[in-house]
Protein backbone atom coordinates (compact mmCIF):
# COMPACT_ATOMS: atom_id res chain seq x y z
CA UNK A 1 0.00 0.00 0.00
CA UNK A 2 1.90 3.70 -1.40
CA UNK A 3 1.57 6.47 1.15
CA UNK A 4 0.25 9.62 -0.84
CA UNK A 5 1.25 13.24 1.16
CA UNK A 6 -1.66 15.58 1.46
CA UNK A 7 -1.60 19.41 2.72
CA UNK A 8 -4.21 20.14 5.44
CA UNK A 9 -5.16 23.40 7.75
CA UNK A 10 -4.98 23.52 10.73
CA UNK A 11 -5.47 25.72 13.64
CA UNK A 12 -2.42 26.46 15.74
CA UNK A 13 -3.89 25.66 18.99
CA UNK A 14 -5.58 22.46 17.40
CA UNK A 15 -2.01 21.20 15.71
CA UNK A 16 -0.53 22.22 19.42
CA UNK A 17 -3.20 19.70 21.04
CA UNK A 18 -2.62 17.23 18.20
CA UNK A 19 1.12 17.58 18.33
CA UNK A 20 1.28 17.19 22.20
CA UNK A 21 -1.23 14.33 21.96
CA UNK A 22 1.16 12.75 19.53
CA UNK A 23 4.51 13.38 21.60
CA UNK A 24 2.65 11.60 24.81
CA UNK A 25 1.94 8.63 22.68
CA UNK A 26 5.39 8.93 21.56
CA UNK A 27 4.02 8.76 17.58
CA UNK A 28 4.34 11.11 15.00
CA UNK A 29 1.92 13.38 14.13
CA UNK A 30 1.00 11.34 10.87
CA UNK A 31 0.14 8.10 13.20
CA UNK A 32 -1.82 10.07 14.80
CA UNK A 33 -3.83 11.62 12.55
CA UNK A 34 -3.97 8.66 10.35
CA UNK A 35 -5.94 6.29 13.86
CA UNK A 36 -7.80 9.42 14.02
CA UNK A 37 -9.18 8.96 10.37
CA UNK A 38 -9.49 5.39 11.12
CA UNK A 39 -11.52 5.88 14.18
CA UNK A 40 -13.98 8.45 12.66
CA UNK A 41 -14.63 6.57 9.48
CA UNK A 42 -14.98 3.46 11.70
CA UNK A 43 -17.70 4.98 14.25
CA UNK A 44 -19.31 6.67 11.25
CA UNK A 45 -19.94 3.29 9.73
CA UNK A 46 -20.57 1.80 13.20
CA UNK A 47 -23.92 4.82 13.34
CA UNK A 48 -24.79 4.01 9.21
CA UNK A 49 -25.16 0.60 10.78
CA UNK A 50 -26.91 1.11 14.01
CA UNK A 51 -29.57 3.66 11.64
CA UNK A 52 -30.09 0.87 9.34
CA UNK A 53 -31.02 -1.15 11.81
CA UNK A 54 -33.80 1.43 13.19
CA UNK A 55 -34.84 2.02 9.62
CA UNK A 56 -35.40 -1.62 9.10
CA UNK A 57 -37.78 -2.24 12.52
CA UNK A 58 -39.59 0.84 11.49
CA UNK A 59 -40.32 -0.59 8.18
CA UNK A 60 -41.36 -3.90 9.78
CA UNK A 61 -43.17 -3.10 11.96
CA UNK A 62 -44.71 -0.40 10.02
CA UNK A 63 -43.99 2.38 12.54
CA UNK A 64 -44.79 6.04 12.49
CA UNK A 65 -42.14 8.84 13.26
CA UNK A 66 -45.19 9.53 15.89
CA UNK A 67 -44.93 5.86 17.33
CA UNK A 68 -41.00 6.33 17.71
CA UNK A 69 -41.63 9.56 19.35
CA UNK A 70 -44.19 8.19 21.88
CA UNK A 71 -42.24 5.20 22.80
CA UNK A 72 -39.33 7.43 23.57
CA UNK A 73 -41.12 9.53 25.81
CA UNK A 74 -42.75 6.75 27.34
CA UNK A 75 -39.41 5.47 28.21
CA UNK A 76 -37.82 8.50 29.55
CA UNK A 77 -40.64 9.38 31.76
CA UNK A 78 -39.81 6.01 33.67
CA UNK A 79 -36.27 7.32 34.75
CA UNK A 80 -35.70 8.82 37.62
CA UNK A 81 -34.97 12.70 37.55
CA UNK A 82 -31.18 13.75 37.90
Amino acid sequence: MSNVTVNISFQDSLLAEIDAEASRESRSRSELLREAARSYIRRQRQWDSIFAIGDNITKNEQLTEEDVNRAILSVRSRRPKA
